[in-house]
């Protein structure tokens, strides 16, 4: 017999759900609003550092005195080394204004800030990494390997034709998300990579692909087929965007862009919107990546299409400058020495134990 004085099981289990996200989400401001302070306390250490300099002539040997007394006096705090005051200037300094720590700086960790002052020299963007940081929840690491593959210019650059083809706030931020070029360094191919060898790469290292993509999109499936009167067609890889509440689909390509490509694009996100769309779906996108392109040709391949369409690039591992590349050895070669050390070692080790 059951207790009547407790409740169904299915409806306890949503009381208990509900109460679970709404002490993560107090957790997660708890967290924010202790962030905030703390880059608020380290600007204003650093406003008045700055201050003192400028009025009363200190020079930068008060820093380490600084840096001295006050772990000292709380021995329990970490954040007080030379290193981490002189940030705090520099962060002051930077960033004049208070409101811009409770709007931008005091929304991300204090470690993350010190990274885009090192690495980021422009205010806009840095402002730019800010909010992708914040909206993407970029861990420091990432954040360091989005601003290295110089992601703020690739951003919206690709050749494509959503003005013309998609309506005003879907096509704009559309631009915005497709990067030109996209950088596949954690890829090893050689010369004679097809364009299998790289969907393959990519769908193996899917979390890598994803993460250079960017925030929102879904992998649905490579080689997809769609039928299309009894005649099936495959799609490279496709994709659907969370944000952007769209199928997207991407071709490979290990040539250089050639107008034929948009045309065979054109009859896929077509068809696409004609078998796999929901009525409640945004309009298919479709992005044709290769090797290289001429932007006029690609520009004027994409005018006499219907269906939106972006034309981009992929870099393959990191570019090593051509006077090196018959210095530098190969994975194999290093491969080869790796193990010839191990059993070096190893020898050594067996040796001392006989004598």
């Amino acid at each position: 017999m059951t207790d009547s004085l407790f409740p169904e099981l299915t409806n306890y289990d949503a009381f208990l759900s509900i109460l679970k996200q709404r002490i993560r989400t107090a957790q997660v401001r708890a967290a924010l609003a202790v962030n905030q302070e703390l880059v608020l306390l380290y600007w204003q250490i650093g406003r008045e550092i700055l201050q003192r300099q400028q009025d009363e002539g200190w020079g930068t040997k008060v820093i380490e005195r600084l840096a001295k007394d006050l772990k000292r006096e709380f021995p329990e705090i970490k954040g007080f080394s030379r290193t981490n005051l002189l940030y705090m200037r520099a962060f002051a300094s930077a960033y004049p204004e208070e409101s811009f720590v409770h709007q931008a700086g005091g929304q991300i960790p204090w470690r993350h800030n010190c990274v885009l002052l090192d690495r980021v020299k422009v205010l806009e963007q840095r402002v730019w990494y800010i909010q992708q940081t914040i909206e993407n929840g970029w861990s420091r690491a990432i954040l360091e390997m989005q601003i290295e593959s110089r992601l703020y210019e690739r951003q919206g650059s690709a050749v494509t034709n959503f003005s013309q083809t998609l309506p005003k706030p879907q096509g704009d931020l559309a631009q915005q998300l497709i990067k030109d070029p996209y950088n596949f360094d954690f890829l090893t191919l050689g010369k004679e990579a097809q364009e299998r060898d790289l969907e393959r790469a990519l769908v193996d290292r899917i979390r890598d692909f994803l993460l250079e993509l960017g925030a929102g999109f879904s992998f649905v499936g490579s080689q997809y087929p769609i039928e299309v009167s009894s005649q099936e067609y495959r799609l490279d890889l496709l994709f659907y965007h969370l944000k952007l509440r769209c199928f997207v689909i991407i071709d490979l390509k290990m040539v250089e862009f050639q107008p034929e490509f948009s045309g065979k694009m054109n009859f896929y996100v077509s068809a696409v919107n004609a078998i796999l769309r929901h009525p409640d779906d945004q309009p298919t996108i479709g992005i044709i990546l290769c090797k290289s392109k001429n932007k006029t040709v690609a520009e004027l391949a994409l005018q006499g299409m219907t269906q939106p369409i972006g034309v981009s690039t992929h870099r393959i591992g990191k570019d090593v400058p051509e006077q090196l590349k018959g210095i530098l050895p190969t994975v194999e070669q290093l491969e080869m020495e790796l193990d010839m050390a191990a059993a070096e070692l190893e020898s050594q080790k067996y040796g001392s134990l006989d004598t």
